[in-house]
């Protein structure tokens, strides 16, 4: 089975090629480089690899939550390959790829991943280890003031994301005394991450064509400005 992932969601931007069994990813911290590298990133990891990309099985890339214009970009790098090679397509959610990041980097099997989202929120979500050894999703991805996220209720989980780090008392604070076990405030969502969980949801028949590729933002007005 050969994947090709890619993620530009938030400041790193990362490919990454799924190739029986062997992971290999490019990866750097570079804001808004990303339109600039994440082809070339592409190009050598299929060069390295000695294939072409009508040899791959299907192709994923973070969906989103993140950055409006990089999440954008990996949508439509996404679909302009996926639609010449006509390959299905795995969208995978950024803030899965962080748990999935930090449960690689520390072993930690409950995540609350968050993503600054500006405008004094964060995108949230938490995640558990399945006996696949993929996160999964407990409860519903969403988009909500630092103060007001949901309380996970019990200890062991570890926070993870760039809104931990621009939120981070505000959020100790609204998950509660004793809950949190560890803290990851530069833990991005990295293509090897998201390679990881595609191919397991590749595998169930969970992918979609390439018409269905397309960005999740949480916030419908993520693009507007204020009125005020």
């Amino acid at each position: 089975m050969k994947i090709l992932a890619i993620d530009t969601a938030t400041e790193a931007c990362s490919a990454a090629l799924y190739f029986d069994g062997e992971i290999n990813q490019q990866y750097r911290v570079a804001p808004r480089e990303h339109s600039h590298i994440i082809l070339p990133m592409i190009d050598q990891l299929l060069a390295e690899a000695g294939i072409r990309v009508s040899d791959l099985d299907a192709l994923a890339f973070g969906r989103g939550p993140g950055s409006f214009m990089g999440v954008r970009i990996a949508a439509g790098v996404t679909q302009g390959i996926a639609f010449a090679q006509d390959l299905p397509v795995v969208p995978i959610s950024t803030l899965a790829a962080i748990a999935q990041t930090a449960h690689t980097e520390t072993g930690a099997s409950s995540v609350l991943s968050a993503i600054d989202a500006r405008m004094n929120e964060v995108y949230w979500a938490a995640y558990r280890l399945s006996d696949n050894g993929c996160m999964h999703l407990v409860g519903k991805e969403s988009v909500i003031a630092p103060d007001q996220v949901t309380k996970p209720g019990e200890g062991g989980w570890t926070g993870a994301g760039s809104g931990w780090s621009a939120y981070g008392e505000i959020l100790k604070a609204a998950v509660g005394p004793g809950v949190l076990s560890g803290q990851m405030n530069e833990c991005f969502p990295s293509a090897e991450s998201i390679v990881k969980l595609a191919v397991a949801e590749y595998q169930a028949g969970r992918h979609v064509p390439p018409s269905q590729a397309v960005p999740v933002y949480l916030r419908d007005n993520v693009a507007k400005k204020s009125a005020a």
